[in-house]
């Protein structure tokens, strides 16, 4: 076998390994599916009546924001099991096989597609059972879908590294709770940008969160598109290239705790 169809196989049999770990601790799926409805339910019975959202439905501006949200803490499970697998000393293990380097990150990381598209499926039923309608193509809900679980896969990198260079899993939990929980506050998730104080309205107008979330609504929901769309595919490329890059780094350099 050439060496890509080596690597491609030793991703494939370790995303399957992670894949098949949350049949054995079915309390993973916690954080893919009552998590995110508790959010929903929360903002929408509690916060909703208090936001005003021109032109639609708190429902229907709140799920687009919701589900960006969850793509992105869908790699916490990535960071945590990255963070353990290091201090057991599973990490050395895999380096002194003949493998390739890059396979238990890649490995990781795809697994969590698998599970975002899980979380994706059960937000959305949710969302339509609570009253959320789409309103635009069925072809633009099929790429708003896709472009989700792109922006899930780069945060996934996010949260690859952040495992490699926490002390335990429950460092890596909370150093990538405090650093990506106030972006997806600070963006068009859950309000509009427009009742935010200055400042606060220009950070969250370029934050990739965002700009994702500004995507998926116009892919849903209709909302003008303007450069929404293409801009989260790039910050989502961007995204990902820089932190594989570093979480590559990072492993070959990591040591057993």
């Amino acid at each position: 076998m050439s060496a890509a169809r080596l690597a491609l196989s030793d991703t494939l049999v370790l995303a399957k390994r992670n894949f098949l770990r949350i049949s054995r601790a079915p309390d993973l799926l916690l954080a893919f599916t009552v998590q995110p409805i508790m959010f929903v339910l929360l903002f929408a019975y509690v916060f909703g009546g208090a936001i005003p959202t021109p032109g639609h439905s708190y429902i229907d501006f709140l799920i687009p924001g919701i589900l960006v949200q969850t793509m992105a803490f869908g790699g916490f499970v990535t960071a945590m099991g990255i963070a353990e697998d290091l201090r057991k000393g599973l990490v050395d293990r895999f380096r002194s096989l003949p493998m390739s380097r890059g396979a238990v990150l890649a490995g990781r990381t795809l697994s969590d597609i698998a599970t975002n598209g899980i979380s994706i499926t059960v937000m959305l039923v949710v969302g339509v059972i609570i009253g959320f309608g789409f309103e635009s193509p069925f072809l633009h809900v099929v790429f708003g879908i896709l472009l989700l679980l792109l922006f899930g896969y780069a945060f996934s990198w996010v949260f690859a590294f952040i495992g490699l260079t926490s002390s335990s899993p429950e460092a890596a939990q909370s150093l990538g709770f405090i650093l990506i929980f106030p972006l997806t506050f600070v963006s068009s998730a859950f309000v509009p940008p427009e009742t935010m104080p200055a400042a606060l309205q220009w950070f969250a107008e370029w934050n990739p969160f965002s700009v994702t979330v500004n995507a998926i609504r116009a892919l849903f929901i209709g909302d003008p598109a303007g450069n929404s769309v293409w801009g989260a595919v790039a910050w989502s490329v961007g995204i990902a290239t820089v932190f594989a890059f570093l979480a590559v780094t990072k492993y070959k350099r990591a040591v057993v705790r």
